[in-house]
């Protein structure tokens, strides 16, 4: 990797930094990187002639699935696997640097919500703590340790057990935050309805085939009604991105300083929207991903507000449903 390259990546200050490194990590990418470099020859773009980040060619997320994207030739550490659905492969993330992972999704979780260690932090995650290599859980095992309540962890058959630590949180006056894939979220208001009032509750979307799908407006109003808060937080994220998305309600998303989303013309892929608010495929820019691959298009529609937050509309036709954030409105 260029000496000093991605230390740029969490430090940038204006729009110029932010499209000065884009820039950089193209270059460095489409030069090292034998499946973008094979994906932007065929696509006859001339790397010499990309001199903006709307110029960058996006690889489909489904590469992850079929080749190893991978930049520099460095070996693996870790290597990041999705849930997939039946018949369907999974996506794999190998990540030479993993301390990139951790600084971006710690520095994301500060700027949304402050100190990780000043919460009380539950996760409820059951799909993704049966398997190996999530990058989910890989995530919040990391900010819970960060928690100085020494029960923050995840909890899946101790439900009891739970909520008397979220009684004691609260009358401790801690912060609480309670992660949990849709499902069990949902589980968890049908057989309980506590009264999780001033808690954040933080979906991250999912059915995994244990429930019928149903949008993320249905799901947060039930949520919210059945645990007494004015809103439900979602998290967004893949197995192909190493930083995340955050929602602190309605399902608008905003991204950290280091992560972008463009929207593209769903009848011509290489096109880009440029008007705010009108729907298109989904792009993402995540310079985390500057051992992989930093331009993703994914398989998901939006539509971008012009304060810069955004919001997912739904699945592209004939687009495979991902294990992770399928409830969109």
């Amino acid at each position: 990797m260029k000496p000093g390259l991605s230390d740029k990546i969490f430090t940038l200050k204006t729009r110029d930094d932010f499209d000065h490194a884009v820039l950089e990590i193209f270059n460095y990418q489409v030069s090292g990187n034998t499946v973008y470099r094979q994906f932007v020859d065929l696509l006859g773009v001339n790397p010499g002639s990309v001199d903006s980040p709307e110029k960058i060619p996006f690889l489909p997320a489904g590469f992850f699935r079929d080749h190893k994207v991978i930049t520099g030739g460095q070996p693996e550490k870790i290597v990041f696997e999705s849930s997939g659905t039946t018949g369907t492969p999974a996506s794999r993330h190998y990540v030479v640097d993993p301390s990139l992972y951790k600084e971006s999704f710690l520095k994301a979780f500060s700027l949304f919500y402050g100190d990780p260690g000043e919460y009380f932090i539950t996760a409820l995650l059951p799909s993704y703590t049966e398997r190996k290599n999530s990058s989910l859980v890989f995530m919040m095992d990391e900010i819970i340790k960060r928690s100085t309540y020494a029960d923050s962890g995840f909890y899946r058959d101790n439900i009891r057990e739970m909520f008397a630590n979220i009684k004691t949180a609260k009358e401790k006056r801690m912060k609480i935050l309670l992660m949990g894939v849709s499902f069990a979220l949902l589980d968890l208001a049908e057989k309980y309805q506590p009264d999780l009032e001033g808690v954040i509750i933080m979906e991250t979307g999912g059915m995994k085939g244990r429930r019928k799908e149903i949008t993320r407006g249905e799901l947060h109003s039930v949520l919210k009604s059945a645990f007494n808060v004015e809103a439900i937080h979602s998290e967004y994220g893949m197995t192909e991105l190493l930083s995340q998305a955050y929602s602190k309600g309605d399902g608008i998303f905003c991204t950290p300083p280091w992560m972008k989303i463009m929207i593209r013309d769903p009848h011509d892929p290489l096109s880009l929207l440029d008007e705010p608010g009108r729907t298109g495929g989904i792009n993402i820019i995540d310079l985390a991903n500057i051992q992989s691959c930093s331009f993703i298009s994914t398989d998901d529609l939006g539509k971008i507000h012009s304060d810069g937050s955004f919001e997912f509309i739904g699945r592209l036709d004939n687009s495979d449903i991902r294990g992770c954030n399928l409830l969109f409105d």
